[in-house]
């Protein structure tokens, strides 16, 4: 902080939510200010400095605000979100305040937002999985401790209520008190906000997690603090307490979009589709505070969720998360119209660390065989309910015909599962019931003695 308050009352030029200023002495980049107005004041945090011009992004908005009244306070600090043990059980807004304008209170220390780097050389690899509770996760895109998954979701799919459902259900087994969920939503409505929060009351989640909600309403540059509020807190609790800590972002094109936006007040040279040249550096900025270090028990673990406009993966946002993350989850707008939910897509789904976190010791002996087998099963029923609508039932053998029965089995039982929490032993049951339909011969990726273990058959 400084000792003496510096004011300048030298606005020249307001732009969307940023504000400009001239005559600034000795500033610092991301250095918090206090805007004074006739109205009341507001904060903001420098953005840009060249020679002693700064830009500003308001906080609160430029709303009202005039070049001759407005004077602008410079602080000497940064952003902070204030930490501590009490904070879970709390619904803050994007700026890590209390949603109903009270105080925290015993709070251990402000942290700065922009977050602790770690050190390569101090990563570990993950070796643990984070159950879900949803089969199709779990058993075949398995999420692994200290990893960074996304979901892809398509408009007007259940992004919100599987997000929902994975901060009721998820844990890791064997570490169930030291786990945390914290849950940011970015540019939601208040009916999103008020499903969330009355689901996690009503089920009691909202006493083991943090929840960050920033209203579609709140301005853009309160949408670009919020992951890193969110993520400021995780690490607090990771490396400072030990907890394993799973991260839920939703939705990170709207944090784009404000991206977008708060660059094109700055009249910076626009990227693909008028995104700037630098979100896959801002995006790597979020994602890479996930991860395992070296030394301590807690992690963190990411969830982002990301709808596809016009359901594109090749969509900027999309695209370029899909390069810094570890795989996808695909929500499929077909599997939904067909009545299943969570509507998950597992072919173009992956987990690249999948077999990180599962096997022996960890999951069950032989889940990588038996995720294979039903990979394998699955696509060979979508290719043949493909060639027969062109060849009719007639011309497909009867092992043809199971495997078409399997499908629609695995769609209707397995990925079709509505909010039943299923632990990873009843979602193995729930395959083999499926895969019972299909002749040994066809069972090719599992160990025989597996087969006559749990189908009581051999060929």
């Amino acid at each position: 902080m400084r000792l003496a308050l510096e004011g300048y009352r030298s606005v020249f030029g307001i732009a969307g939510p940023l504000i400009f200023v001239s005559g600034i002495r000795e500033a610092g980049y991301s250095e918090l200010v206090r805007i004074e107005t006739p109205y009341g004041l507001r904060s903001g945090q420098i953005l840009q400095i060249q020679d002693d011009i700064c830009v500003i992004q308001v906080f609160d908005g430029t709303m009202g605000l005039n070049t001759g009244e407005t004077t602008v306070w410079l602080e000497r600090d940064v952003v902070k979100m204030p930490v501590g043990l009490s904070l879970v059980g709390q619904v803050l807004n994007g700026r890590g305040r209390s949603i109903d304008g009270t105080p925290l209170s015993f709070i251990d220390k402000d942290l700065p937002i922009t977050g602790m780097p770690i050190n390569p050389v101090r990563r570990t690899s993950p070796n643990a999985y984070v159950e879900t509770g949803i089969s199709s996760i779990d058993m075949m895109n398995t999420l692994v401790r200290g990893q960074k998954l996304p979901i892809f979701s398509g408009s007007g799919l259940p992004a919100n209520e599987i997000a929902a459902q994975i901060v009721q259900q998820a844990a890791v087994p064997g570490r169930e008190t030291d786990f945390l969920v914290i849950f940011a939503a970015m540019g939601i409505t208040r009916r999103e906000a008020r499903y969330f929060i009355d689901t996690f009351e009503s089920t009691g989640a909202i006493n083991n997690g943090i929840f960050f909600m920033n209203l579609a309403s709140d301005s853009a540059v309160e949408r670009l603090l919020t992951p890193r509020m969110a993520l400021t807190a995780a690490e607090y609790f990771a490396f400072e307490k030990g907890y394993d800590v799973l991260v839920i972002m939703t939705d990170m094109l709207y944090y784009c979009e404000s991206l977008r936006e708060i660059s094109a007040a700055r009249e910076e040279v626009p990227g693909r589709r008028g995104y700037p040249g630098y979100m896959y550096s801002d995006l790597a900025e979020i994602y890479e505070r996930a991860g395992c270090v070296e030394n301590c028990q807690g992690s963190i673990t990411q969830i982002p969720i990301i709808t596809m406009p016009d359901d594109d993966m090749t969509h900027p946002v999309v695209d370029l998360s899909g390069y810094i993350t570890e795989g996808q989850i695909v929500l499929d707008r077909g599997i939904h119209d067909r009545g299943a939910y969570p509507p998950i897509n597992v072919l173009p789904s992956l987990s690249r660390l999948m077999n990180k976190g599962i096997g022996k010791g960890k999951t069950f002996d032989y889940h990588r065989a038996l995720a294979d087998q039903l990979y394998a099963s699955y696509a060979r029923a979508l290719e043949l309910s493909r060639l027969r609508l062109i060849v009719g039932d007639d011309g497909l053998t009867e092992t043809e015909h199971l495997y078409i029965k399997f499908g629609e089995n695995f769609e209707r039982n397995f990925v079709n599962q509505r909010h039943i929490h299923r632990t990873i032993a009843e979602s193995v049951n729930v395959a083999w019931q499926c895969l019972s339909e299909l002749p040994v011969r066809e069972l090719y990726r599992l160990p025989e003695h597996y087969i006559t273990e749990k189908l009581g058959r051999h060929e």
